[in-house]
């Protein structure tokens, strides 16, 4: 007999600090013990106690097809059977590459990784070391990864726990990061080596880039020569076959990417600009390396969701999104629940508050207001799984259908019935 969730809970405590391997996943801000996932089958989850659950985490986006897709099972299987990792180049990676390259307009070469946060340390490495600057710019609200420098003031996992950073982060790995708010153009000056931005933020709910404000990033990097940075790991291949380039019409000098591009298994990749690229060792004086780097089983599971990935895929990602977002509108309206359902492409968010949101003061005060943990418990006992925290969006992807919808539409309209903001 399975053990039950929170038997297993109970054992992580004892082996893994908090019980997870991501701060998140304990259910801190919604309250309960997490489920414990057995297996996914498309659109949905099983947990160990067999309760199957409607699910718009897909691994925080990973699985734009859904889970154990035949066409990924499939190649991860293939390439299993002729080893796992190398420590050596592969055809593989080098088709990857060039599949990166080939969609996304301007992104000349690529470097695989094996993890979000790791192509953004590594792009802002390679920024200062191009342009021998110190200083980066980032956005509060915006999630790089756990890496010392790019922690301050970030969203996702880091304010869900209401941390502004971490401990163990020394004054001086933060000193020339400087923060300033999402959704305004900063004054940069010649010290600035880069601006990092996630395109559309999806790290403090869904806030989509306001009129001007990325064109405004692209002249200021230009004015004083600083590089500017996408952080595409989840909008990379998500909302547009070309990223957020092809959407808004902005190029930057460099890309982060992960999630899609690796199938659903560990990976990431920076890119860019040839000239800037040429800066990584062993071309040039910026080191950069990882054992890992390019693991065949990734690049196989990468490449078999991106040649799936074809303009009616897009469109029916566009279509699914829309629709629930108009569905759970409509819950809420027919509720008097005051709420906000941004949609971004294929990326729908839930801001449970009256107000249009713009940064990460506004995402915070509307996540602080407790009506999140209220819809979250509803959903998840209706069978609807989504990610538990207020700063995370909802990810329908190819999987999810006319049942799937449905089946959220029906919970939130019950759920948002008991929704009362600030109990």
């Amino acid at each position: 007999m399975s053990p039950s969730n929170s038997e297993l809970f109970g054992r992580a405590r004892h082996v893994i600090p908090g019980g997870v391997n991501s701060p998140v996943r304990a259910f801190g801000s919604v309250g309960g013990d997490p489920y414990f996932v057995a297996r996914g089958e498309g659109a949905y989850v099983v947990d160990v106690e067999g309760r199957r659950y409607v699910d718009y985490v897909q691994s925080y986006g990973a699985t734009i097809l859904g889970h154990a897709h035949p066409a990924v099972v499939e190649a991860v299987s293939r390439a299993a059977a002729s080893g796992t990792t190398f420590g050596a180049p592969t055809e593989a990676e080098v088709l990857l590459a060039e599949a990166v390259v080939e969609r996304v307009p301007g992104c000349q070469m690529v470097r695989l990784v094996s993890s979000g946060t790791e192509a953004a340390m590594s792009a802002v490495r390679l920024a200062r070391g191009a342009t021998g600057r110190p200083r980066v710019v980032k956005f509060a609200g915006c999630y790089h990864g756990h890496s010392d420098m790019l922690l301050a003031a970030g969203g996702s996992g880091v304010a869900t726990l209401g941390l502004p950073g971490s401990a163990g982060v020394p004054p001086g790995a933060v000193a020339d990061t400087v923060v300033v708010p999402y959704n305004r153009v900063p004054e940069l000056d010649s010290d600035t080596a880069c601006v990092i931005v996630e395109p559309v933020a999806a790290n403090m709910g869904l806030v989509a880039p306001a009129e001007g404000f990325l064109e405004g990033l692209r002249r200021q990097c230009d004015r004083v020569g600083a590089l500017l940075v996408f952080d595409e790991v989840i909008t990379g291949f998500r909302i547009a076959r070309g990223g957020a380039a092809e959407v808004f019409g902005v190029t930057p000098d460099l890309w982060c990417f992960g999630k899609v591009i690796g199938g659903g298994l560990p990976v990431g990749a920076f890119g860019g600009r040839s000239d800037v690229m040429g800066e990584l060792a062993p071309l040039g004086p910026v080191y950069q390396a990882g054992t890992l780097s390019g693991n065949p089983l990734a690049t196989a599971a990468g490449l078999a969701v991106l040649g799936l990935l074809d303009a009616a895929a897009y469109a029916e990602l566009a279509d699914t999104a829309g629709r629930l977002g108009k569905l759970l509108a409509d819950a809420f309206s027919s509720a008097g629940v005051g709420a906000q359902v941004p949609v971004v492409s294929s990326l729908v968010g839930v801001f449970l508050g009256p107000d249009p949101v713009r940064d990460y003061d506004e995402a915070r005060a509307v996540a602080d207001n407790g009506a999140y943990t209220q819809l979250f418990r509803g959903l998840l006992d209706a069978g609807v799984a989504l990610a538990p925290g207020a700063y995370e969006v909802l990810f329908p992807g190819l999987a999810h259908g006319d049942a799937e919808l449905e089946r959220t539409a029906a919970a939130a309209a019950e759920a948002a019935t008991r929704i009362s903001p600030g109990r």
